[in-house]
C-alpha cells in the first residue's frame, strides 16, 4: 500500500507535512456543501488557503457522470496540469469521486483526502478503490487508485448527525469481524457515544489498519481483499433498491443490514454461532432500525445481487465468516438460501 496514513487531530501542520513531500504546480481542493461550510472554516492551512476550490452538490445521488464532468471542467479551466494536486475534502462521495477524477484527469494527478466524516475516514478514503455510481447501480464505474496519503482525524466528528456517525461505525463493525473476537467485543461495548476523542482515535485507527494489512497484500482485490466485502453483496442491492423507490438510505446502515444476513448465510452454510448473530441482530436493530421488505422484494433485490461487478457469470458471490475472524470469499450461494438468509432476516427485525 502507497499511501501514507496520518491519524492526527493537528491537521494544519499535517497538511503542510504531506504537501511539502509532493511536488506541484498548483493546488486544488475538492468539496462539498456541506465541507465548504462547516470544515474549511476550521482550517489554517496556507496551503488550502491559496488553492482553488470546486465544490460539488451534496449527496450520494450526485456521486454521477454529470458531476465527475463538473470537476474535470473545473480543472481544466482552472489551468490544472498533470503535475497538480487535487486534495479531497469530504465524506466517501468526495474522496470517491474526487479519487476517480484525480485518476483520470490528464492520466492522473496527485491528490491527497483528508475524510471528515467517519464513514470516509474507516472505508472510503482508504486503500484506493474510487469511483463514480451509474446505471443506477453503486460504484459501477472507478479505478483503484491510492491517494499519496490520507489524514484522518476525529476533529470533524463534531459536525457529523447521529445517522453520520451510525453509518461509519458499521464498517467499523465489518472490520472487528473479520479482525477477531476481542476487537469486535471491545468495538461493541464502546458504541459512538464518545467519538471525538483520543480513546475513540485508537478506536478508529485499529480500524482502519485491519483494512490497511488486507489492502497491502492484494491491493486489486484479486483474494484476500474480498474480505472487506463482507455484508456488502446485500447492502449494495439494498442501496440500489432504495433509490429505486425514492427512499435511500445511509450506506452504512445498508451495511448493517448485510452484515446480519451474511451471518445468517454463514450460519447455514458455516455453523457460524447463532449466538453472535441475535447479539449482533438486536444490536443493529436498537442503532439502526430495518430496511422494510417483503417477500415481493426479493426478485428486484436479487436481481440487484445479480449485477454487482464482484459475481463471476451466473453466480451471486458472497464473504462470509467461519467464525469471528475467519472469513472466507468467493462463496457462490444459490437463490434458495438468499432468500431464506432473506426470511430470517424479516424474522430478526419484526418485518
Amino acid at each position: 500500500m502507497k499511501q501514507q496514513l496520518i491519524y492526527t487531530n493537528h491537521i494544519d501542520e499535517a497538511i503542510e507535512q504531506v504537501c511539502s513531500t509532493i511536488e506541484y504546480d498548483r493546488c486544488f481542493v475538492l468539496c462539498d456543501e456541506n465541507s465548504s461550510r462547516c470544515v474549511l472554516p476550521l482550517l489554517s492551512s496556507p496551503r488550502i488557503d491559496s488553492a482553488s476550490v470546486i465544490t460539488m452538490p451534496v449527496g450520494e445521488e450526485n456521486k454521477s457522470i454529470d458531476t465527475l464532468s463538473m470537476v474535470w471542467n473545473a480543472l481544466s479551466e482552472q489551468g490544472a496540469t498533470r503535475h497538480s494536486l487535487l486534495i479531497n475534502i469530504g465524506g466517501g462521495v468526495v474522496t470517491d469521486l474526487g479519487g476517480f477524477a484525480a485518476a483520470t484527469f490528464k492520466r492522473g494527478i496527485a491528490c491527497v483526502n483528508i475524510p471528515t466524516t467517519l464513514l470516509a475516514a474507516v472505508d472510503a478514503a482508504v486503500g484506493g478503490k474510487t469511483g463514480i455510481n451509474f446505471a443506477g447501480l453503486k460504484n459501477e464505474v472507478g479505478a483503484f487508485a491510492e491517494a499519496r496519503a490520507v489524514i484522518i482525524s476525529t476533529r470533524f466528528f463534531s459536525t457529523l448527525s447521529h445517522e453520520e456517525l451510525l453509518s461509519g461505525f458499521a464498517e467499523m463493525i465489518k472490520h472487528a469481524l473479520i479482525d477477531g473476537e476481542a476487537h469486535y467485543n471491545e468495538l461493541l461495548a464502546c458504541g459512538i457515544a464518545r467519538c471525538d476523542g483520543e480513546a475513540f482515535m485508537s478506536l478508529l485507527q485499529r480500524s482502519v489498519e485491519v483494512k490497511r494489512r488486507i489492502v497491502e497484500q492484494d491491493p486489486h482485490e484479486g483474494g484476500l481483499r474480498k474480505s472487506l466485502n463482507l455484508g456488502h453483496t446485500l447492502a449494495h442491492a439494498i442501496e440500489s433498491h432504495a433509490l429505486a423507490h425514492n427512499r435511500p438510505v445511509p450506506h452504512g446502515y445498508a451495511v448493517a443490514w448485510g452484515l446480519v444476513c451474511a451471518l445468517i448465510l454463514s450460519h447455514r452454510l458455516y455453523q457460524f454461532p447463532s449466538s453472535i448473530i441475535y447479539d449482533l441482530a438486536r444490536y443493529v436493530y436498537n442503532q439502526y432500525g430495518a430496511y422494510a421488505i417483503t417477500c415481493d422484494d426479493y426478485d428486484e433485490i436479487l436481481q440487484y445481487m445479480q449485477r454487482d461487478k464482484k459475481n463471476k457469470g451466473e453466480h451471486i458471490n458472497f464473504t462470509l465468516l467461519r467464525n469471528i475472524g475467519d472469513c472466507v470469499v468467493n462463496i457462490s450461494v444459490e437463490r434458495k438460501e438468499i432468500e431464506i438468509a432473506l426470511d430470517f432476516y424479516r424474522d430478526l427485525f419484526y418485518l
